[in-house]
């Protein structure tokens, strides 16, 4: 069985610690680990493989906390575009034999009962291989409006819930009398009665790739056609890169609408594996460890009679008095505060901060590359100031800027730099500068990290203003 880890998704709702070059998948929330190792911890288990569907920032993202894990040989599919689960599903599913049973997961999801879960998995993979198509229940425990729903045929009792039910429909996030509704529903069942079950949509799935791609085909043709095409215009060495032009062509649609409320073959079980999306602030104050006054643990929390709240910052003192019931995220760059139950509109902070041309909803003061990491220091009008760290046999592209000149500082290391035509070492201590339009290039050929400081002078210091000529890691 392989494990298809879907990598989209920015997790606005979770902004400020959430962005889109970081997501709150990537983000190490529990116990130094990020959801997405936890994915990958909890499902290669039972899987032989991990099969990554990511765009190109997160792809090294994945890359490089599956190498914390030791998880090696793993396959990668590119999106150059996002057009939703249905035709990621489809490209991934189109590399594997027909018969290659897969579990497709998100890679943000929570799950704590992984005992319960294999028993999950176990009857998903024996139903998958009977030629159904499985998707997973969550046993609702409240009146949720903001997960879409499944509706079932609850028959015979234990019987029916162990095995799997056959899917009446899938229903959208209700409003709250709604939900309220299908919860009576479920608690009227008994054993004599055949009734519609609902449970929460889990947007997990279980089956064989060619069975998946025969549904496809039959139910959403032209999602099958152009993600075929796109498929064989890939370029397949160690990686799958899907070109824009061929992916922009694919309608987008997720697997819901475009196969699993239209296949006669589908099933669901009932799981209850102690799952959370995540989703919110809300859940995630549910899920960290708290103190005796159930504030999350913080070291960097000092609580004055106060009670009841999320508290997250790794750097700066977060002090509180006399208040309960709030959330306050602080990150650096960001700082929000808002009550419980309302974090939901946290996404519409993110909607203004695109309005006004901002980066805060985009990446964080320390920014990922395939390279290593910089962090903005210091930035104003006219220069910004940055700590650049590469890891050791890495090197960026070679590369020019319209907009900006720049000092490199070596802090630790030995950096080997290109100007030009020129090829120099820089060692601590030293130092070098680029004249705006030069041709240049960073690299460590060493084995310990290199680390500097690059001061950028200029009338445009943003991070657009990088002609890439030539690049390892095939960039545009």
């Amino acid at each position: 069985m392989t494990n298809i880890i879907l990598c989209g998704g920015s997790g606005t709702r979770l902004w400020p610690i959430s962005r889109t070059l970081m997501p709150k998948q990537f983000v190490k929330l529990f116990s130094n680990k990020s959801l997405f190792q936890l994915t990958v911890e909890r499902n290669s288990k039972l899987c032989k493989s991990q099969f990554i569907v990511s765009n190109a920032e997160q792809y090294f993202l994945a890359l490089d906390q599956l190498d914390e894990l030791g998880k090696k040989n793993n396959k990668y599919l590119l999106e150059p575009i996002g057009r939703n689960t249905a035709p990621a599903i489809a490209l991934a599913c189109m590399a594997l034999d027909y018969d290659e049973i897969v579990l497709v997961t998100p890679s943000d999801h929570l799950i704590k009962d992984e005992k319960e879960y294999e028993k999950v998995l176990k009857k998903a993979k024996e139903l998958a291989g009977d030629n159904k198509l499985v998707t997973f229940g969550i046993t609702p425990t409240f009146a949720e409006t903001g997960f879409g729903y499944i509706e079932a045929s609850l028959v015979n009792g234990d019987s029916s819930l162990v095995n799997g039910m056959d899917v009446v429909n899938f229903h959208e996030k209700p409003r709250l009398d709604v939900a309220n509704e299908y919860l009576e529903t479920n608690n009227k069942y008994t054993n004599n009665q055949s009734i519609s079950y609902y449970m929460w949509n889990s947007g997990m799935f279980c089956f064989k790739a060619g069975v998946f791609l025969d549904e496809l085909k039959k139910y959403s043709a032209e999602i099958y056609n152009k993600s075929l095409e796109a498929f064989n215009n890939s370029s397949k060495d160690e990686i799958i890169r899907i070109k824009h032009d061929d992916m922009i062509n694919i309608p987008e649609d997720s697997i819901d609408y475009a196969v699993m409320e239209k296949s006669d073959i589908v099933k669901v079980i009932p799981s209850n594996i102690s799952w959370s999306d995540v989703g919110s602030f809300d859940a995630l104050f549910e899920e960290l460890p708290k103190d005796k006054n159930q504030n999350t643990k913080n070291d960097k929390h000092i609580s004055i009679d106060s009670k009841n709240n999320l508290i997250y910052g790794e750097e700066r003192i977060i002090a509180t008095v006399d208040v309960e019931d709030l959330i306050i995220i602080d990150t650096g760059d960001a700082l929000l505060i808002s009550k419980k139950g309302s974090s939901q509109k946290v996404k519409k902070v993110v909607e203004k901060l695109k309005e006004t041309n901002s980066q805060l909803h985009n990446i964080h003061l320390t920014g990922h590359r395939p390279w290593g990491t910089y962090t903005v220091l210091e930035e104003a009008n006219g220069y910004k100031i940055k700590r650049i760290e590469v890891k050791p046999g890495k090197r960026l592209s070679l590369q020019k800027h319209f907009h900006r000149n720049e000092h490199w500082i070596v802090v630790s290391g030995t950096a080997t730099v290109t100007v030009g035509d020129e090829k120099r070492y820089v060692r601590p201590n030293e130092s070098t500068y680029i004249k705006m339009g030069e041709l240049h290039r960073l690299e460590n050929e060493g084995k310990i990290p290199v680390v500097l400081i690059e001061a950028q002078v200029g009338e445009y210091t943003g991070e657009d203003d990088i002609v890439r000529i030539d690049d390892d890691f095939k960039r545009d």
